[in-house]
């Protein structure tokens, strides 16, 4: 079976008739490519959800004795380390009409850190291992940033506009539904896993991202529009101003700050329900919940948002909004409830956090054009990471007081998001 006509079984409704945005040589090479650079995002979904800075790196950190202190970091760094610096790495990269070589710089990095992480975990004492794993975070963090803002990029070349939602929530859902397998397959037992294993799966995260980069090769990317300027970091300074020219690129912005609780609510959601058990039992759950949280609603989150990307971030935002309020009231006035209660809690603000981001992603490749999508993905996504910054402080300093008033502000956080979403203008049509 040759590649476009498996790709007729993804997109048979338009029989390749929606290459409206791309020139012709770009639209004969979009079967290949979607089929590509589809794998190559399965390959690095799953690897990060093998080596999740939430789930697993916490978990896996506290098993050998790790400061808490240490553990802590984890989430901040992995989140803001790769997107503060795409300000200046967007200007850098759109300065070269072919992207497709910072990609793969940044996949092999990627794959080479979460390996080395697992080598330093199981030669150094606790707290040298935990100090090594966040100095490799930073690392991962930041050639995971040059990915984000170059394949968002390379997306906008190579795949037609009403298709990249379907792209992503494909890859989303398959990566989601390999990772319960693995789930089902090593955490149904009662024994808990050994710290050997949970280095096994950094080391399998690690050979994903190497596979994802050598496949990654056979993408065929055409030129792209480039501007002049000798310095990426002024260049990049000066794309702030977008933020105050431009309206509607302002507007989402904000929208998308404010929705950021579907992914800062996870770890408390996990905290809560540690305060109750610990047991692999717990773990696991928790990891079913994540993968299939993705699994089963990528795909369909994805779909919409090819119509409409507004309404897909404005759905995800409330219902996370929704499960967080929830979950306070619960905490509040029916404390004593089954830990695996946590868990479904989990699902649903995984189902809506892929809502929020895949609705983000698409919205913001589609309200751009040519050059200016590359400094729309890096200013937003540099802004997005220092406020995750701050906001993480403040969190952080409401959870030493209270778990349950984090998760009451986050769900506020999330209304206002969803509110402010609505009031965003389509770009789809």
């Amino acid at each position: 079976m040759k590649l476009t006509d498996i790709y007729q079984l993804i997109d048979a409704e338009h029989e390749g008739r929606a290459c409206k945005d791309l020139d012709d040589k770009a639209c004969r090479q979009v079967p290949g490519n979607f089929l590509i650079i589809t794998s190559c995002l399965v390959l690095t979904k799953l690897g990060d959800l093998l080596a999740s800075p939430k789930i697993v790196l916490t978990w896996l950190l506290g098993s050998i004795g790790a400061p808490p202190a240490i553990i802590s970091l984890l989430v901040p760094i992995r989140e803001s380390g790769s997107l503060i610096p795409q300000l200046a790495i967007g200007a850098w990269v759109r300065r070269h009409p072919k992207r497709k070589a910072f990609w793969l710089i940044g996949s092999i990095v990627q794959g080479a850190a979460v390996m080395c992480m697992a080598v330093a975990i199981w030669m150094l004492p606790p707290t040298q291992a935990g100090i090594s794993v966040l100095l490799l975070l930073v690392l991962f963090s930041l050639a995971r940033g040059m990915c984000s803002v170059t394949i968002k990029d390379i997306q906008g070349k190579t795949i037609p506009k009403t298709r990249r939602g379907r792209l992503s929530g494909i890859a989303s859902t398959l990566s989601g539904g390999i990772t319960v397998v693995i789930s089902l397959a090593f955490f149904s037992g009662n024994e808990d896993p050994t710290v050997t294993f949970y280095n096994l799966l950094l080391v399998l995260a690690g050979v994903l991202w190497v596979f994802a980069t050598i496949l990654f090769l056979l993408v065929e990317e055409q030129p792209g529009e480039t501007s002049g300027g000798k310095n990426a970091i002024k260049e990049g300074w000066n794309n702030l101003s977008l933020i105050k020219t431009d309206a509607a690129f302002r507007h989402f912005v904000i929208s998308r700050a404010l929705l950021m609780g579907s992914a800062l609510a996870a770890p408390f959601i996990l905290l809560l329900a540690q305060q109750k058990g610990s047991s692999p039992g717990i773990f696991a759950s928790f990891l079913l919940a994540s993968s299939l949280g993705a699994s089963l609603s990528a795909t369909l989150w994805g779909v919409m948002a090819d119509s409409s990307s507004r309404q897909v971030m404005l759905r995800g935002g409330l219902i996370a909004a929704l499960c967080c309020l929830a979950l306070f009231a619960i905490e509040v006035w029916q404390p004593d409830q089954n830990v695996y209660l946590y868990a479904v809690f989990y699902f649903v603000l995984s189902v809506a956090h892929a809502g929020v981001r895949i609705g983000r992603q698409t919205y913001l490749v589609d309200m751009a054009g040519g050059v200016k999508r590359t400094d729309y993905v890096s200013v937003s996504n540099s802004l997005i990471g220092v406020l995750l910054l701050i906001f993480g402080a403040i969190t952080s300093l409401i959870a030493s007081f209270s778990l349950p008033a984090v998760v009451l502000v986050l769900g506020l956080s999330g209304l206002l998001g969803a509110y402010s979403t609505w009031q965003m203008h389509e770009v789809e049509g």
